[in-house]
């Protein structure tokens, strides 16, 4: 059974602050947004964790390992070299999406997203050492199969891009209300997710499904470990193993 633990990244009163005293323009925006989630990025990478841009003012991250002082810092990291705030929460479950809900509940619980009293809020509890196990955080590295043949050097590049978005979303939707799994995509062609307990069998109903949704096929390497980064990395050795073998699941 997994033991996900997940955190949320919310920029305090980012809204308000992006058209005060008057609309900022958009290339700096999207500058500071890039540049934060590089930074939360190498943070909590180095610290065995994974962040996951999906919004840009929301930030998701699966961190088991991390400790409430390591979350307090990184919010210290951020005030001292951005004009913007980070609020935090962390939250647990045996399911991703479960622990994302509880977390998102706690930052909420202290305020809106636009409030602008709510500063760094920093609620919610890690798990301890001792309740840490081999196998807390499942890890699924998905890809397109053959997608430089099929789509980069077949299709124009926004072409390309549709056919790659619409796997992500019928993928990323189908591991959410089927397995309360959590997928994001990271560029390329690739989607990770973080996900409950799965068999063989499960994974390729989720991949038969999107072939039948999206049209796009894919392939995927499974693995389990303490943290995001140690499951990761052996989940990219089995997707290795899939490209390598003309499979499509391999766990590691």
């Amino acid at each position: 059974m997994t033991n996900t633990q997940v955190t949320l990244f919310q920029i305090d009163n980012y809204g308000p602050w992006t058209v005060t005293p008057e609309p900022r323009r958009e290339v700096d925006l999207q500058t500071l947004q890039s540049r934060l989630y590089a930074d939360l990025s190498q943070l909590v990478g180095n610290r065995g964790g994974y962040v996951f841009f999906t919004r840009f003012d929301n930030m998701v991250a699966v961190t088991n390992g991390l400790e409430d002082a390591d979350l307090e810092l990184i919010q210290e990291s951020v005030r001292n070299r951005y004009p913007v705030t980070l609020s935090v929460a962390t939250a647990t479950g045996t399911t991703p999406a479960q622990a994302l809900v509880d977390a998102t509940e706690l930052v909420q619980d202290h305020g809106s997203a636009q409030d602008k009293s709510r500063r760094e809020v920093l609620a919610g509890r890690t798990i301890a050492s001792e309740h840490r196990r081999e196998d807390d955080v499942h890890i699924a590295h998905f890809d397109v199969v053959d997608a430089t043949g099929k789509y980069t050097d077949e299709l124009d590049a926004f072409e390309t891009f549709t056919h790659i978005e619409q796997g992500y979303a019928s993928l990323m939707r189908h591991l959410y209300t089927e397995y309360d799994g959590l997928a994001f995509f990271v560029g390329g062609d690739n989607v990770i997710a973080t996900v409950p307990e799965l068999t063989e069998s499960e994974y390729r109903a989720a991949i038969e499904h999107v072939q039948a949704d999206a049209d796009v096929e894919l392939q995927v390497g499974v693995s389990s470990d303490r943290t995001a980064h140690e499951a990761g990395m052996d989940a990219k050795h089995a997707l290795e193993d899939c490209r390598a073998r003309n499979t499509t699941v391999e766990f590691h």
